[in-house]
């Protein structure tokens, strides 16, 4: 029933193997936003191109296999569906059945355009009912490639960042970039603060999360047999009583804080360099970087 400790998603996992460790948490917190942004009106051999590096990357991190592979099988999975489902639905209207006008006034309406349909299947009989068939065109293997592709990248992106950078590393990256706003006044000493608070209760949602999971498979509970009203009355009921243990957790950590005399302060604080920098490494992986965008810039949108 542990499954949520089994998957380390956004879980800080310390260890010492991996060279990702080394590496200096701004690059990483760049290297991220490559990751999360470059895919914006970029085309499929790009988003290809991504995902295959991050394949390579998580295969040559050094990092153990326990540690990634059960939330890649899982997240590849949940890729795949969610872009065979893009394929599979409808992706424009469809055409009117009568024209507005007469085919004789539009030039070359008559002419047949090039089929784009790539896969046809149906259509389909399941018992009385009878489905149209499934039509996979170009627009809509698009789709499917665009909505797979970015839900892959852009979890598993940060999840490789989060699960080899300790939060106080990850703040204090955010604090170094977000350093200039303090200018205008803002205060970034207590925003910081907030955000390695908000990162520390991740694993407890989780935990509270899979105990409320837990009594409700001790109960026998079948959604099946209660009905669509009182299945989605019991999910209601299961996640007030989640966020009502969630705020308790913070309420809880907030007077502890309070009772030991706990006072704002800034990440530099908290930080504690764990391994240490490589140089090397990281001159290796902003080059990488610089050289990345420019290909991007020149070739993203194939």
């Amino acid at each position: 029933m542990d499954w949520l400790r089994q998957i380390p998603m956004g879980q800080y996992v310390d260890g010492s193997s991996g060279w990702m460790r080394r590496l200096d948490p701004r690059l990483k917190l760049a290297w991220s936003l490559l990751f999360l942004l470059t895919p914006v009106l970029a085309g499929p051999i790009w988003r290809l191109g991504l995902v295959l590096a991050l394949l390579l990357l998580t295969l040559g991190s050094g990092l153990p296999f326990r540690l990634w592979w059960r939330s890649l099988v899982v997240l590849t999975l949940l890729a795949a569906a969610v872009g065979i489902l893009s394929m599979l639905l409808p992706t424009v209207d469809p055409p009117a059945a009568l024209g507005l006008r007469p085919a004789d006034e539009l030039p070359g309406a008559a002419a047949d355009g090039p089929a784009w349909d790539l896969v046809r299947l149906g259509p389909w009989q399941l018992g009385s009912f009878a489905l149209g068939p499934l039509v996979i065109d170009r627009a809509s293997a698009l789709l499917g490639l665009r909505t797979s592709t970015l839900i892959f990248t852009v979890i598993h992106s940060v999840n490789l960042v989060l699960i080899t950078t300790t939060p106080e590393d990850l703040v204090w990256a955010l604090s170094w970039c977000l350093s200039p706003l303090q200018r205008l006044g803002l205060p970034m000493d207590r925003l910081g603060f907030q955000l390695l608070l908000a990162l520390r209760f991740l694993p407890l949602v989780q935990e509270e999360l899979q105990n409320l999971l837990r009594s409700l498979i001790s109960r026998a509970v079948s959604l099946r047999r209660l009905g669509f009203k009182a299945a989605f009355g019991l999910v209601l009921a299961v996640g007030e009583r989640l966020l009502a243990n969630i705020l308790l957790r913070a309420e809880q950590g907030a007077e502890a804080l309070v009772a030991r005399g706990g006072r704002v302060m800034g990440p530099d604080v908290f930080r504690l360099q764990r391994h240490p920098p490589s140089r090397w490494l990281n001159l290796m992986a902003a080059i990488t970087l610089l050289l990345l965008l420019g290909v991007r810039g020149k070739y993203g949108e194939l």
